[in-house]
């Protein structure tokens, strides 16, 4: 039998490729062999990692280092004491979710809590930055009024997750937009006065005292309510980021040498000054281009949910012009841009229920395929997931090690509070 003929009868990353000709699978592997990364290329990317982190802590360094590495002025995590009623808003997606939560003291737990997720429009996302926070406002009066909550004025916890400078905890400016939105008049601007004057502006309710956090502390403070053990913060959604407790001798930026601040990395923009660039595929470098923020947020690009289905779709589109997949007929809908969603990516690789999700979405795609086609398709979606998830092991262990460092320990042992759609709907 010729090495054409020859049928792999192995399991690669874990996905079942029995029946896939021996030399076809070589050639699906040889494109993929650039996502996958070797230990000493992991090695590589934590300590660039690790020089990018102490750059941002730095009081004169912190301006041109890719990794911001934001004090948030969140000097404590929860001790499990906190108590009352709080409105929230997280603001970090194509919605946005408004929240009432009661604590209770004495069962160290959420007692109660109301949301409601409301859409933003793609023309909000891109519009004036007074339409989009009038739009907040008026999903958070609606919210309000439906129940019976707008004659009081509660304080509020607002997750706004994008780069920002944060002056206090009250007061925080736009470094600028990511996740798809580029709202004008808001980079420069403090984001909590611009809630404040929309909710001015109708006149119909009040707000409290307001705290703004992003996503990653309002994860690790979230989890720090029922584990005071949580000091790390990760998100793996639409972007990616994480947020830890540094030593305040270590932030040079603000003033006092005790105790600990929760700093926002903004561990997206890792790579901005090209220092990834050994390890990013031709298909980085294309979603990057043809992104609305081309030349930032070089590791986010890599990872999260607004780009790994596109990085998906490119490599099926090259595999299927190299003839290894659909006897090298695409279609339409494989070659339009966006088209194959990051959802599919998780559907795909179900253990029980991968195979023939994989044979439904090829279907809806427009493509004519094969058994051999199902399996390679999964071992795309396998190999560029695992890579999303071996960056993110890495820079999360960067992180866990420089404080291992910092607080000058043989051993660290810590709770991570991980949130986002990619983290927690995919299947493994």
């Amino acid at each position: 039998m010729s090495s054409t003929e020859t049928n792999a009868k192995t399991k690669t990353d874990g996905v079942d490729v029995d029946g896939v000709p021996a030399e076809r699978l070589m050639k699906v592997q040889q494109q993929l062999r650039p996502f996958r990364l070797s230990l000493q290329q992991q090695k590589e990317v934590s300590s660039r990692l690790r020089t990018d982190m102490l750059r941002g802590l730095r009081k004169h360094s912190h301006h041109s280092a890719p990794v911001r590495m934001l004090p948030t002025f969140v000097r404590s995590t929860p001790d499990g004491t906190e108590r009352g009623d709080f409105l929230a808003l997280d603001l970090g997606g194509t919605n946005f979710r408004v929240l009432h939560v009661r604590l209770m003291e004495d069962q160290q737990k959420v007692l109660k809590m109301d949301s409601q997720i409301c859409p933003i429009p793609q023309e909000v996302m891109m519009g004036p930055g007074e339409q989009l926070f009038d739009h907040i406002a008026a999903c958070l009066g609606d919210f309000l009024d439906s129940r019976n909550l707008k004659s009081q004025i509660l304080p509020l916890g607002f997750t706004f997750s994008f780069p920002c400078e944060q002056k206090e905890i009250g007061k925080s400016i736009l470094i600028r937009w990511t996740k798809g939105f580029s709202c004008s008049g808001v980079v420069g601007k403090d984001v909590v006065q611009l809630l404040k004057e929309a909710v001015h502006r109708r006149a119909d309710y009040d707000i409290g005292s307001v705290a703004l956090v992003n996503d990653t502390v309002g994860t690790m403070m979230s989890c720090g309510y029922k584990d005071q053990n949580c000091e790390i913060g990760m998100i793996i959604g639409t972007g990616t980021n994480a947020c830890y407790m540094e030593e305040m001798r270590n932030v040079k930026r603000v003033e006092g040498e005790d105790g600990r601040m929760c700093i926002n990395t903004e561990w997206g923009g890792f790579g901005d000054d090209g220092s990834l660039r050994d390890i990013q595929t031709e298909f980085d470098v294309t979603v990057d281009k043809t992104s609305i923020n081309p030349g930032v947020y070089t590791f986010e690009k890599m990872i999260s949910g607004m780009y790994l289905g596109e990085i998906v779709r490119l490599v099926l589109v090259k595999l299927t012009e190299d003839k290894l997949l659909f006897k090298g007929q695409t279609s339409e809908a494989l070659r339009t841009p966006g088209r194959f969603l990051t959802r599919f990516v998780s559907e795909i690789e179900e253990e029980d229920g991968g195979l023939e999700n994989t044979q439904n979405i090829l279907r809806d795609l427009g493509l004519l395929w094969d058994s051999v086609d199902v399996r390679l398709v999964r071992l795309v979606c396998e190999t560029l997931s695992s890579r999303s998830a071996q960056l993110c092991g890495v820079a999360l262990a960067t992180i866990a090690n420089h404080m291992r460092v910092s607080r000058a320990l043989d051993h660290f042992k810590t709770t991570v509070g991980v949130d986002g759609t990619v983290y927690t709907k995919h299947p493994k």
